[in-house]
């Protein structure tokens, strides 16, 4: 399956805000069915594990195939498997570069990686999968259109409060991976238990 290119807004009132796939948020629709009077009705088990599966695949931007081998690569892994999991979307390097404003979106940051505007330790990193390690250090490449497309979002985030695994220097468009992240500080409202649980009984 093919990564999704159609309207945001359609997906965002489907499954709730997805900052990484738009900064852009409709009105809340718990709110709206307050308003509209109807009752609310108990939804499938199954339901609800596919809603919460489709909330993480289109928040980081992933393809099916991408997201199962994902959740395989955190099944093997020592520690709780959603939290591994999570752990691994959010070490993404497209997603560090969303976190640290250095891009508006994920799919913003992936532009930026594959068109060769981002370093990772001072080589060129094409590749927004690339999994950012502690203490790696992420510039822009030394380039005018490099880092006027990286201050347009810098500009826009100014005001966005840093996750404590990272620190950025935004006079040197410079960005630090200090840790790997804490649970606590993802970036999206998830219930990741719910996530392995659709894997697992996918097989």
């Amino acid at each position: 399956m093919s990564r999704y290119r159609g309207p945001c807004f359609k997906k965002i009132r489907q499954l709730g805000a997805l900052p990484g796939l738009t900064n852009k948020s409709p009105k809340d629709r718990k709110e709206r069915r307050k308003q509209s009077g109807k009752k609310s009705w108990k939804l499938p088990v199954y339901r609800i594990r596919l809603h919460e599966k489709q909330k993480l695949r289109f928040h980081y931007g992933l393809t099916e195939r991408q997201l199962l081998k994902y959740v395989r690569l955190a099944g093997k892994a020592k520690g709780p498997t959603g939290q591994v999991l999570l752990q691994l979307l959010e070490m993404r390097l497209d997603n560090i570069l969303f976190r640290l404003g250095l891009a508006p979106t994920i799919p913003g940051a992936r532009q930026l990686v594959n068109h060769r505007h981002i370093l990772v330790n001072g080589r060129i990193v094409d590749i927004p999968s690339y999994r950012c390690k502690p203490r790696d250090t992420i510039t822009a490449k030394d380039e005018g259109k490099s880092k006027v497309l990286i201050q347009n979002s810098l500009d826009s985030s100014r005001h966005k409060k840093l996750p404590d695994h990272l620190t950025l220097d935004p006079v040197q468009y410079k960005g630090f991976v200090n840790q790997i992240i804490d649970s606590k500080s993802v970036g999206l409202e998830i219930n990741e238990l719910l996530v392995v649980e659709y894997y697992s009984r996918q097989t």
